[in-house]
């Protein structure tokens, strides 16, 4: 049974990974609705759903990663502007690395309950619907300043929040910025890729420290789940942005938000 639930949850990260709706709130949730087990899906079981999705992005991006790496050399030669964006993923990389030294510790102890993740959810489905009604959307991401890369990475640090959603709230904060729907998206998913190496690497040097058992069974169920969803879960939502408002996304965090409290409260 446990390896039917691994399949569960990895699909769900793969899912939520990249969905402007927070991966962190539905396995918090999922966890609390239907009592699974933590300590079978503890910190090793995490890692792997995270090698997973990021498995998805390095993949998807392949030919845009390739390019991103070519730019280097030219960027520092002569700066050309072959190497903006990875000069913009970096710039944008650095609030995160910073908050989360300082503040997921703390964070994982006092925030990652049910109705932080509802609170969290509430508010960002009210910041969706107001920026896709207040702003034009037409700029490429690539247009960015390093200030507004810097802000764009101020925003993904404060989804270290449960229920915020690291690519949510990127692309919202995108949107205000003038970003077109798919653009924002796209440097959210290539903005993810340090930040979740990052931490898979440092939830892994804690897997060492505790000495957690493992069943790499179930680990490779969670990986290879959350890998192959997470490369749907990308490429049918950049098709999504290119047709459709962030408007559904509001809707359906305002469900689940809504629901919990319910669920709290009863």
């Amino acid at each position: 049974m446990n390896y039917l639930f691994a399949a569960i949850l990895g699909t769900v990260q793969g899912l939520t990974e990249f969905l402007p709706v927070s991966s962190s709130a539905h396995l918090i949730l999922a966890r609390a609705f239907f009592g699974w087990d933590a300590t079978v899906f503890g910190l090793s079981f995490d890692v792997a759903c995270h090698v997973g999705t990021l498995t998805a992005i390095l993949y998807y991006f392949r030919g845009e990663i390739r390019e991103m790496i070519k730019g280097i050399p030219l960027a520092v030669r002569d700066g050309s502007e072959s190497g903006r964006p990875i000069q913009l993923i970096l710039v944008a990389t650095i609030p995160a690395i910073i908050f989360g030294l300082l503040m997921a510790d703390r964070i994982e102890v006092l925030f990652r309950t049910p109705l932080v993740c509802a609170v969290a959810l509430s508010f960002g489905a009210l910041a969706m619907v107001l920026v896709e009604r207040i702003r034009q959307h037409d700029r490429s991401e690539w247009e960015l300043t390093n200030g507004q890369a810097l802000a764009l990475g101020c925003a993904q640090a404060v989804a270290l929040f449960p229920g915020v959603s690291r690519s949510g709230a990127v692309i919202t904060l995108a949107l205000f910025l003038g970003l077109q729907r798919e653009a924002g998206a796209r440097f959210a998913f290539l903005l993810g890729i340090p930040v979740i190496l990052l931490a898979a690497l440092r939830t892994g040097s804690n897997i060492l420290a505790t000495e957690e058992g493992v069943d790499f069974i179930l680990l490779a169920i969670g990986a290879i789940t959350s890998a192959l969803v997470g490369y749907a879960t990308i490429k049918y939502f950049l098709g999504y942005l290119a047709r459709n408002t962030l408007d559904a996304f509001a809707v359906y965090r305002l469900v689940l938000a809504v629901t919990v409290i319910i669920w709290l409260v009863v």
